[in-house]
């Protein structure tokens, strides 16, 4: 098979295509005929970069980087279902050893022995890749694997977020940084939930990257008065959730006094990793939370396939589908912010044609 591997940590340039052998599922696996897999920032880019949380844990080069993806499966191992082979399936990457504590409670997520494919076992930036039988989730016919892939990478974590934050029907949640991968699920997840929806991104830097998405409002994370257009929009109460995933000390002061009484605050994951400034008081005195949600489990996975068995779909403009040959500028635009999205690369079949050989073998990433 063909996969796209780092031999070293370092710059989209450390990505190479490379001839593997294919790799056979063992007890209780299957494997999968990769066709889209995600870009994912923290669990590839910042992996290949050799930044945290996940680069230490990588175990031997050459590394194949790869979390979630959608294919088909081709072969079964020792005590997986054979029906499966040529069914169309999403995977989750979450690793989970199904016997802590954690695990026991169905809180996989919080694992002891947490791991991915793509971090702790090789990933699917590759035409095939093994995987738990216990890991895949079979897909509807009229959901494209693009689609697939960026719901399987988006969709737990966001259904788990807005779980924790209470988003329902009649709620008002911001999203900050919506128009990202997690941020547009969660947009278009809460709206498909019956919640009023108000988008925040850079809207002057980034004119119309909100279009698409399900939204009572899109409002400018730059504005000075963030929390006076919010109210503009929820009136004096304010937002019931707010979802978080950048962290930036800036935009926090500017939203921060725009959660309502007993509202969430619900983060996954930060790009900045400076400190914020956190006051105590007034989680208490207005009953507030602060919650943090690492991933989907078990649970949350299988009802966010029912959210799509119901209709539920990521927003096309949303889903950005390209070759893989374009991996290295995939990461460069995801990483300097300028993606729209999910980035998801199409995965080439296996054991192509000749002349599919003889297009991709000099393959360098621009």
């Amino acid at each position: 098979m063909k996969a796209l591997v780092i031999e070293e940590f370092g710059g989209p340039e450390v990505i190479r295509l490379a001839e593997l052998a294919d790799p056979e599922p063992d007890a209780g696996e299957v494997r999968v005929k990769v066709s889209a897999v995600v870009v994912a920032r923290t669990k590839d880019i910042a992996t290949r970069a050799g930044r945290p949380p996940f680069a230490g844990q990588v175990r031997s080069f050459p590394h194949v980087l790869g979390t979630e993806h959608a294919g088909e499966v081709d072969a079964v191992g020792p005590d997986a279902d054979p029906a499966l082979i040529g069914r169309r399936v999403a995977v989750s990457a979450v690793l989970a050893c199904g016997t802590c504590r954690a695990c026991r409670m169905r809180r996989e997520e919080a694992c002891s022995s947490f791991g991915l494919i793509g971090v702790h076992r090789s990933g699917s930036y590759a035409q095939l890749c093994v995987v738990p039988e216990s890991g895949i989730s079979l897909l509807p016919d009229d959901v494209s694997f693009p689609q697939a892939a960026a719901l399987a990478g988006n969709g737990p974590v966001a259904r788990a977020q807005l779980d924790a934050g209470g988003v329902g029907p009649g709620s008002t949640v911001m999203v900050i940084g919506a128009a990202g991968a997690l941020g547009a699920t969660a947009a278009a997840l809460a709206a498909h939930r019956g919640a009023q929806v108000i988008g925040v991104d850079r809207l002057a830097l980034k004119p119309g990257c909100l279009d698409g998405l399900p939204l009572a409002a899109a409002v400018d994370g730059d504005a000075d008065d963030l929390t006076g257009a919010v109210r503009d929009v929820t009136g004096e109460w304010g937002v019931d959730c707010v979802i978080d995933n950048l962290g930036i000390a800036a935009v926090w002061h500017k939203y921060r006094d725009s959660l309502a009484d007993m509202g969430r605050i619900v983060v996954s994951g930060a790009i900045s990793h400076d400190p914020l400034p956190i006051q105590l008081l007034p989680f208490y005195l207005r009953s507030q939370s602060l919650i943090g949600v690492r991933t989907g489990n078990r649970t949350q996975i299988a009802a966010l396939w029912r959210d799509v068995a119901a209709g539920f779909r990521i927003p096309e403009a949303f889903v950005d589908a390209m070759p893989w040959e374009t991996a290295g500028d995939a990461h460069r635009a995801v990483e300097a912010g300028i993606s729209r999205g999910q980035a998801v690369l199409e995965v080439p079949p296996a054991r192509p044609k000749k002349s599919d050989i003889l297009h991709i073998v000099d393959y360098r990433p621009r």
